[in-house]
C-alpha cells in the first residue's frame, strides 16, 4: 500500500529497497541464535556493497537494487547502511539507537530517489524503524523514539517526501496510543491525510 504513493516512475526503485530491507527484518525475526544472524546480515552487507563495482550475481533483490537504483545515483553502500540497524536488534540487550540509525539510513535513499532532503528524515526514519521493531522491547524503545517525536514536533515535510514521511505520521501515531492498532482503520486513514495535507509528523 505505502507504494502507490509514490510517483509511479520511481515505484519499482523504492519497491527494490522495501525489499532489501524486508530481507534484513526476515533475518532477525528468522533466527535464534544472533551469531548466525550477523552472519546472514553481513553476507547482504557486503553482497550490497560489491554491487558499486561488480555486476550484481544472480539474485532478483540484488540485481533489482542495480537496475533501478544504482542507475538512479544511489549506491550499493548507501543501501548497506540500513543493515546496521538490524544489527542492533541482535545485540544483547537491543542497542535501540543503532536500530534507529538504521531506519535513517532507509529514509535518506528513498528521499534520494525522490531527489528531496530534509534536516528531519533522519529522525523521522528512525522513529519509523524503532515503531516497527518495538514489539521486542517496547519500553526500551519508547524513551528513543519519543526524543525523536519531540525533534519532529511542529516540522513540516514537503510535499515530495510525504509519500515518505506517512510512514512516520503513523510510528506517531503508533508511539502515542496506549493500545496497539490494526491497520486500515479509519483512524491511521485519517492521519495519513493529514499528514499528506499538513506534512507533521506531530
Amino acid at each position: 500500500m505505502a507504494l502507490t504513493h509514490f510517483p509511479q516512475a520511481l515505484r519499482a526503485a523504492v519497491e527494490a529497497v522495501l525489499r532489501i530491507d524486508a530481507t534484513f527484518a526476515e533475518i532477525v525475526a528468522g533466527t535464534s541464535e544472533p551469531q548466525v544472524g550477523l552472519i546472514r546480515l553481513a553476507w547482504w552487507r557486503e553482497a550490497l556493497e560489491r554491487l558499486d563495482h561488480s555486476d550484481p550475481p544472480a539474485e532478483p533483490r540484488l540485481s533489482a537494487i542495480s537496475k533501478q537504483c544504482l542507475v538512479r545515483g544511489i549506491s550499493g553502500a548507501m543501501i548497506a547502511e540500513i543493515e546496521d540497524g538490524y544489527v542492533g536488534l541482535l545485540e544483547t540487550p537491543a542497542d535501540w539507537h543503532r536500530v534507529g540509525k538504521g531506519g535513517s539510513a532507509l529514509f535518506r535513499v528513498i528521499a534520494a530517489l525522490l531527489g528531496e532532503q530534509d534536516d528531519k528524515l533522519d529522525a523521522a526514519g528512525a522513529l519509523t524503524m524503532l515503531a516497527r521493531t518495538r514489539n521486542l522491547a517496547p519500553e526500551d524503545a519508547k524513551p528513543i523514539a519519543l526524543e525523536q517525536l519531540a525533534t519532529l514536533r511542529g516540522h513540516r515535510f514537503a510535499k515530495p517526501l510525504r509519500p515518505l514521511t506517512n510512514l512516520a505520521r503513523l510510528a506517531a501515531r503508533d508511539f502515542l496510543r496506549a493500545e496497539s492498532e490494526p491497520e486500515a482503520t479509519p483512524g491511521r486513514a485519517f492521519s495519513l491525510l493529514s499528514h499528506r495535507l499538513s506534512g507533521k509528523v506531530t
